[in-house]
Formats: C-alpha cells, sequence, structure tokens
C-alpha cells in the first residue's frame, strides 16, 4: 500500500512539473489562422521554418478526429547553435516547437515549452543569454501570431 501511495504522490509530482513548463498563451484566431500567423512572425524575424505538423490531418487518415492541433517546428542558429555549443545535449529539444490546438471549449491556445525548463537537466544555466534569447523570441512570436 505504501509503495501504490509513493508511486501515486511521483507520477501526480511529475505531472504537476511537466504541466509548470509549458506556457499557453490564448488566442481569437482558428488553429489554423494562428499557426499561419506564427509562421509569418518566425519567417519574418529571419528564423526557418522547417516542418509544419497537422496532427488532426494526420488523425483523420486513420479513421480517427482530433480538435484541431497543428505544430510549427523553427529554429535560428544564432540562438540555437550556443545552445549546442555548451550543451551538445540541447539538440535534442532543439529546433524549438509551439503548439496550436482547440480545447473542449473550443479556445484556441498556442503553447510550448518554458527553454529555460526545457534544458533545465542539461549544463546549461537558464539565464543564460541564448535561453533568455529564446524565451524572449517565442514571447514575442507568440503574441504576434495570437492578436
Amino acid at each position: 500500500m505504501k509503495s501504490l501511495l509513493l508511486a501515486s504522490a511521483i507520477a501526480m509530482t511529475a505531472t504537476g512539473a511537466f504541466a509548470s513548463e509549458l506556457i499557453k498563451v490564448p488566442s481569437n484566431k482558428s488553429v489554423p489562422a494562428t499557426i499561419d500567423a506564427l509562421e509569418m512572425a518566425v519567417k519574418n524575424a529571419g528564423a526557418t521554418v522547417f516542418a509544419r505538423v497537422d496532427h488532426a490531418a494526420g488523425a483523420t487518415s486513420i479513421g480517427s478526429e482530433l480538435s484541431p492541433a497543428e505544430v510549427l517546428i523553427f529554429g535560428n542558429p544564432k540562438l540555437g547553435t550556443p545552445a549546442m555549443e555548451a550543451d551538445i545535449r540541447s539538440g535534442l529539444y532543439l529546433p524549438l516547437k509551439v503548439l496550436a490546438y482547440e480545447d473542449e471549449t473550443g479556445q484556441v491556445f498556442l503553447t510550448y515549452e518554458d527553454p529555460a525548463e526545457m534544458m533545465s537537466d542539461l549544463d546549461i544555466a537558464a539565464d543564460a543569454p541564448f535561453v533568455t534569447g529564446m524565451q524572449g523570441a517565442l514571447g514575442k512570436l507568440s503574441a504576434a501570431a495570437t492578436q
């Protein structure tokens, strides 16, 4: 019984910690319009868009249904290269990813993981200039996409 309670407590703690790493920005646009605006903002900022993944379309392809959900994968070597020079394992988290999704109430959100939290298990300081640069870029890009 003690083992079960301990496992439950660990699971709840891990779930809570993961959820706290995510930043949610509400959007008044549809998921496709939000991702379109994010893609435009990324390109205007001089970054590279590597991929756009439509999870709902993937679900449809197997006869299932998901609420609208798309991921934009993008990066900028000016921020990513110093992160990888500091700790090559940061390549596991780069390029950056932002998810736009519609929740059960119909509200659309952009969601991304805080780079400081994302790289917290690496040999990278949370206040490293490239980390704060990524945080600032994600904040500005998200604001531009959701307004």
